[in-house]
């Protein structure tokens, strides 16, 4: 989880200042159900970094469940991105376009690398 705490918490993504994501952070203020959301957001976010590049059908299920849950806009369900997101003091529009430029990124240099390769 924390390769992905970079990303989530990056101060330029989204403008967001420093000292609130310190607070953020700090364990005595993450307790009960805003300490579970964090952990699932947390989680969500390693899966989508870890397994962009899977091959494999586990690694492919899971990438892709955690994508569909980022890219949903749903705030029925109380686990949705949107709830969560917004509970935790973090825009989630922001957040999505941040990793979904992260995804971007990421499959442009896995592309180039293997051109360069195959050349």
């Amino acid at each position: 989880m924390k390769n992905a705490l970079p990303l989530l918490y990056h101060p330029a993504t989204c403008s967001i200042e420093v000292e609130f994501l310190e607070n953020l952070l700090q364990k005595n203020l993450r307790e009960g159900e805003e300490g579970l959301m964090l952990a699932v957001l947390e989680d969500a976010v390693a899966c989508f970094q870890k397994y962009v590049h899977a091959r494999d059908n586990k690694g492919k299920t899971l990438f892709r469940e955690a994508e569909e849950w980022i890219l949903k806009k749903d705030n029925d369900w109380i686990f949705s991105f949107e709830n969560i997101c917004e509970t935790l003091g973090i825009n989630p529009s922001c957040l999505r376009r941040g990793l979904i430029k992260w995804k971007e990124r990421e499959l442009k240099l896995s592309a180039e690398a293997l051109r360069a390769n195959a050349a």
